[in-house]
């Protein structure tokens, strides 16, 4: 019990240094990107992933942990996409205020789903409480809507090649994430209850 319990604090600590280190690099590109060419799309996608940071440090341990390893492939590259993807200076698809505005209303989602998440927010799929309040009263993953969000508006904004994969491999992934958080918490007869209320996954009337 004692060595189960050491490799998961070391897989704990690895997963936050990790958290850390990529937000890093990212930080970087984007700050840069933003010097030089003052376009604000990439410091609200900035924004956005150090929420992921501060929360994933201050976490609470979970009840249920999903330790497959389609949930654990899926987490990974719904982590690590953001981090990859880089400015550029091929011209927007639409006007930065646009995409800025775009951005910071998937902001505004992301932000009220960790307000009302608090430390219950974790990385791997798992049961670390159940919330049913704010933004969760309509749709079943309103962080994860809002990272569609702010990740279109930056695909928008820096159109690559490379951006577009990353976005789409990433978000994909994040879908799936979030329907496995769901299996494990369909065991909890609190979220039983819930779902029957709110039947959204992402986005209410569509998904």
């Amino acid at each position: 019990m004692k060595s189960r319990f050491s490799r998961e604090a070391s897989a704990d600590l690895l997963a936050k240094a990790l958290v850390v280190a990529l937000f890093t690099l990212l930080s970087v590109n984007l700050v840069s990107a933003y010097l030089q060419t003052r376009r604000a799309t990439g410091l609200l996608l900035l924004v956005s992933e150090s929420l992921v940071v501060v929360l994933t440090v201050v976490r609470r341990r979970a009840r249920i942990v999903d330790r497959s390893a389609t949930a654990a492939i899926m987490t990974a590259i719904s982590i690590v996409g953001p981090s990859l993807v880089r400015s550029s200076d091929r011209l927007a698809v639409v006007p930065d205020s646009v995409t800025v505005f775009v951005s910071a209303m998937g902001l505004i989602v992301v932000i009220a789903g960790k307000v009302a998440l608090g430390r219950s927010f974790g990385i791997a799929p798992a049961n670390r409480g159940i919330v049913v309040a704010g933004p969760y009263g309509f749709v079943r993953h309103p962080i994860y809507a809002g990272y569609l969000v702010t990740h279109l508006a930056f695909a928008c904004a820096y159109p690559t090649k490379w951006n577009l994969v990353v976005l789409i491999a990433s978000d994909t992934a994040l879908v799936i994430r979030a329907l496995c958080e769901e299996r494990v918490l369909a065991k909890d007869r609190t979220y039983q209850v819930y779902c029957r209320r709110v039947a959204w996954h992402l986005v209410p009337g569509v998904f």
